[in-house]
């Protein structure tokens, strides 16, 4: 075997980007991938974004995702199609499915798992509502939260939701062939999981109100000869920062350690260091950072990124046959290298039956009996164990007294409780389900009994810098030595080897660096990051790969050791700015709310104050139906829906909207067919009501923070069995009841701080 996923044919239908990405992702794990595409073929062979001419073949963008699939060409599908497959991905709502000949008791009844992936998933009351990325950002409260006050929210650029989405299909895909077992996919949850904080946490564990749209101070800056980007998650990191802008006072103001302080005292901040930026090059600052250890780089683009010495000397982009460079997987497997791009299929070349392999249909869920190790912090890492968790597995998150995750620490401070640690809303988004024990790994006996527990796991996932696991003298091999089947998962930031294999970096400083944060934001302001999608994005990635090495083991009895560099999923989701520089010699910038797909997209304000409505006009049937609302004015008779009337459409749309209330504008909108939505602070999603009516937040007694309401996966059905874990909360329970450690023993290891249940210095 090459590859993880060889001998799975996997069937593909729909017109979205998230289907083609999760397709693209089984495909280059080895899976044998065959497309359904109308008989005029999939959408994306056509796409290309605004302002670049439409040729002749195939659109680059659809060859990156289609590369190496094959196409079965037919405007119906059958269920016979269905059982020729082992795990089916429809990217469908479930009228668009029953046009295609499926009805939801067709798919009940199939013997083949069948994963659905629609804006608002099938069960639930907006099953058919119209929606777009733009807008759906709206919806889970991410664009609400980006921006100048004096300006209006800005979305994110791109399609970064269709990517979160993708990859967590793929996941879903896994785990239903695993299990036996289909799923009905929410974009819009995988996107308020995704695409914000978990706001609605905050508001109830910090006792804070909303802070309305903001961008993280500092964030990115112009220096010298360009743009730098910064991203900041610790006291200590910015107290470093204040070191090395020349600053040493600012370190001293308490408020200004956490993020909300910093924003309130943003005007200060920014007049203080804005000449130091000046007064440097992007390349001297970055140095200088990485000698600090702040995360920090410059902002690349399109025209930028595959020149960058460590994407050269990591051969991070490669040749696409179809004639562009491209990302290549964003994964490295020791055992099962991911499959070379290769050219996307003719419409139709699938021919042939095929027998499929054995069904499974375990019961539970489908990660029931695998023990992960869990070694992750902050959050990309921990999204990775949480999904697993939720799936199934039994997660035992290792922390230690002398270095606890720090994203407990990074949610703010609460004067009024003893154990403020233990209130962090975003540690709470990402680790409930799961166990917690603390081990010096420093230490002999640390390292002894991380031993003991490896012995016993599947999976041990961390995400360190490269050097951490080797210092504490526990590498692939060392692992290998405790337990010659294990798989270990590692996701560094930037790779385990390149020049920039040791500098520190967070989501932002990925999103930064590879684009994200060039696509978004004001046209005439600075280049403006996504503010931290990319660490659920990431570790929805290593969650797939798990799963991907899990069936490799299964058929082969190996393990191995799996790499995926955070940097490296970031420029797949950003990939199409590189594509379209190499391909067309354009390079893509920052629109706005207008974005590179629609004539006209954006969002209104509406009467009252600050009130917002995010609108995408998909094509002249929408723009057909917004005459209607808008009472078929004058001005539109003789309008044509293209990009040369857009600017028009916009403006007479925005003097509709300043005297509409949000609501009744969204509400007309939507009834008329139209992709709408307001524009929500993130906390006012737990409001929602198709998240209420799906089950998404599911609540459970925090021993110390009380009944909180946890997030789901973005799937239907009951996962949230227990709460984010105390600090240590299980040592008794792993290290007496299942290593079979004495109370002295424990005793003593509490005393010398190999283990124990309060942070050291607090």
């Amino acid at each position: 075997m090459t590859s993880p996923l060889w001998g799975i044919r996997v069937l593909e239908i729909g017109d979205r980007i998230a289907t083609a990405y999760c397709g693209k992702l089984l495909r280059d794990a080895g899976a044998d991938v065959v497309m359904v595409e109308p008989p005029d073929g999939h959408p994306l062979r056509r796409f290309r974004p605004a302002g670049i001419a439409a040729t002749d073949g195939d659109s680059p963008f659809f060859s990156f995702l289609a590369g190496g699939k094959r196409s079965i060409a037919s405007a119906t599908i059958s269920t016979e199609l269905l059982e020729s497959a082992d795990v089916v991905i429809l990217g469908a709502t479930p009228e668009q499915a029953a046009a295609m000949g499926l009805r939801s008791d067709h798919i009940a009844a199939c013997t083949t798992p069948v994963v659905t992936v629609s804006n608002f998933g099938w069960a639930g009351p907006w099953a058919e509502l119209p929606a777009t990325e733009f807008t759906m950002q709206a919806w889970c409260g991410s664009t609400g939260s980006r921006g100048e006050p004096e300006r209006p929210p800005i979305a994110v650029g791109g399609d970064l939701g269709e990517f979160i989405a993708g990859s967590y299909a793929a996941f879903f895909a896994l785990a239903a062939h695993r299990g036996g077992h289909g799923f009905d996919m929410s974009v819009l949850e995988a996107m308020t999981t995704s695409m914000q904080v978990f706001s609605w946490l905050r508001k109830e564990l910090m006792l804070l109100e909303v802070v309305g749209r903001s961008t993280e101070v500092p964030s990115v800056e112009r220096a010298k000869d360009g743009y730098v980007g910064i991203s900041m998650a610790t006291g200590q990191q910015w107290q470093d920062f204040c070191a090395m802008v020349e600053c040493p006072d600012l370190a001293d103001v308490p408020e200004l350690r956490f993020q909300v302080g910093r924003w309130e005292q943003r005007d200060l901040i920014r007049a203080r260091t804005a000449d130091w930026f000046a007064a440097h090059t992007v390349a001297e600052i970055v140095e200088l950072a990485e000698l600090f250890r702040i995360p920090m780089a410059a902002i690349g683009n399109g025209e930028t990124l595959a020149g960058m010495d460590h994407f050269v000397a990591r051969n991070s982009f490669v040749d696409h046959p179809a004639g562009f460079r491209s990302p290549g997987p964003p994964w490295r497997m020791s055992e099962t290298p991911p499959l070379p791009p290769a050219l996307p299929p003719s419409l139709g070349d699938a021919a042939g039956d095929r027998t499929p392999g054995a069904k499974h249909d375990r019961p539970g869920l489908p990660l029931d009996g695998v023990k992960i190790v869990d070694l992750t912090a902050f959050w990309a890492g921990p999204a990775a164990t949480h999904l697993l968790a939720m799936l199934g597995a039994d997660v035992v998150k290792i922390e230690s007294v002398q270095r606890p995750d720090g994203m407990r620490f990074a949610g703010g401070f609460r004067a009024d409780v003893e154990r403020w640690w233990e209130y962090s809303w975003v540690f709470h988004g990402v680790n409930s389900g799961k166990r917690s024990v603390t081990l010096d790994l420093e230490s002999d006996d640390g390292r002894d009994l991380f031993g003991r527990m490896v012995t016993e796991a599947d999976v041990v996932i961390e995400n360190f810098t490269p050097r951490v696991m080797e210092n504490f003298g526990l590498g692939y091999e060392a692992l290998r030595g405790f337990n010659e089947q294990i798989i270990e998962v590692r996701m560094p930031g930037f790779g385990l080897d390149g020049p920039w294999r040791d500098r520190v970096g967070f989501a932002m400083t990925m999103e930064q660096l590879a684009g994200l944060a060039w696509i978004t934001g004001y046209p005439d302001g600075l280049p403006t990051a996504p503010r931290g999608a990319c660490d659920p994005l990431a570790g929805v990635h290593a969650a797939f790969l798990t799963l991907a090495a899990l069936e490799h083991r299964r058929r082969t009895g190996q393990g191995q050791l799996i790499e995926v560099p955070m940097i490296d999923v970031v420029l797949n989701a950003s990939a199409l700015q590189t594509i379209e520089r190499d391909a067309a010699g354009v390079l893509l910038t920052r629109r706005g709310n207008r974005g590179h797909e629609f004539a006209v997209q954006n969002v209104y304000a509406c009467a009252g104050d600050d009130q917002w409505v995010a609108v995408s006009l998909r094509h002249s049937g929408d723009w057909d139906a917004l005459k209607e609302v808008l009472g078929q004015p004058v001005w539109s008779h003789d309008l044509a829906y293209d990009t040369e009337a857009g600017d028009v459409i916009d403006a007479h749309l925005a003097e509709w909207m300043k005297d509409q209330t949000r609501d009744d504008a969204v509400r007309a909108l939507l009834d008329a067919g139209i992709p709408a939505a307001p524009v929500l602070q993130p906390p006012d999603v737990i409001d929602n009501p198709a998240l209420q009516a799906r089950g998404f937040f599911q609540t459970v007694s925090h021993p110390l923070c009380g009944p909180l309401p946890y997030p789901r996966p973005p799937v239907t059905g009951h996962f949230v069995d227990s709460p984010a874990p105390l600090l240590g909360q299980h040592n008794t329970e792993i290290f007496a009841q299942t290593l079979g450690l004495t109370d002295q023993e424990l005793s003593r290891l509490e005393s010398d701080d190999v283990i124990g249940s309060w942070p050291l210095g607090l």
